[in-house]
Formats: structure tokens, C-alpha cells, sequence
């Protein structure tokens, strides 16, 4: 099974994407940028679904972090974030994340499809 990390501080939200995506997918579960970054060296997913607003360094940082790391540079990485103003989008695509869904996430199906684009373009990208 594909395995996704969720990085997200929120135990609620973090709650319910690892319900909507079990079964599907092995997810591992972090609260904090930091802890992610631990986590995944440690155990490199296929995914990342990465919280912008994280407590101690935030999902941009956390995102330039995991950029910097040879391992971890070339993770698909989707922002989950309640930021959803006009232009938000577009900044976090140009901070360099893969894509950009907004919380709370109502439709599965947005989930799915962004995870899907994003396994299809990991799975191109070299080691």
C-alpha cells in the first residue's frame, strides 16, 4: 500500500483524513513540522499532505526543509490549509508544494484526485 504522511496539528482533522484514507492508503501521522521531518527521513512516504499553519515551524518551512534534503526533495507535497483567500493558492504553489487543497476538506473525491496527480507525478521523479 502507498503510504501517505499527514502532517497536520488539528487531532480533529488529522482524524478525519487518516478515516478517508484508510484502507486506501498506510498514513503516517504527524503534529508538527519538526516531527514530520524526523519522521520521514526515518521513513520516506510516497505523499506528504502538509498543514500550512503548524505550531513551531510552519508548513513553508516545513516544505523548504524537506526541499533541502536530497532523500525528501522530490515528495509530492499537497498544502492543506484553511488559508483560502484570493491568491493563496497561487502563492503556495509558487513556495513550491505540488498542490493546494483547502480545509475543511468536504469532498473525498478533491482528496482523492489531488492525491492521485500527486502519486502519478512522485512516481516519475528519480530517487
Amino acid at each position: 500500500m502507498r503510504r501517505i504522511a499527514v502532517v497536520e496539528d488539528n487531532p480533529d482533522n488529522r482524524l478525519l483524513a487518516v478515516a478517508l484514507l484508510e484502507g486506501t492508503y498506510t498514513c503516517d501521522e504527524y503534529e508538527t513540522g519538526f516531527d514530520a521531518l524526523t519522521g520521514m527521513a526515518a521513513s520516506i512516504p510516497d505523499l506528504v499532505l502538509l498543514d500550512i499553519s503548524l505550531p513551531g515551524i510552519d508548513g513553508v518551512e516545513t516544505l523548504r526543509r524537506l526541499r533541502a534534503d536530497a532523500r525528501l526533495a522530490r515528495l509530492p507535497v499537497i498544502a492543506v490549509t484553511a488559508h483560502a483567500m484570493a491568491g493563496d493558492r497561487e502563492r503556495f504553489l509558487a513556495a513550491g508544494f505540488d498542490d493546494y487543497l483547502t480545509k475543511p476538506i468536504l469532498d473525498e473525491q478533491v482528496l482523492f484526485g489531488a492525491i492521485t496527480r500527486g502519486l502519478a507525478k512522485g512516481a516519475g521523479a528519480a530517487p
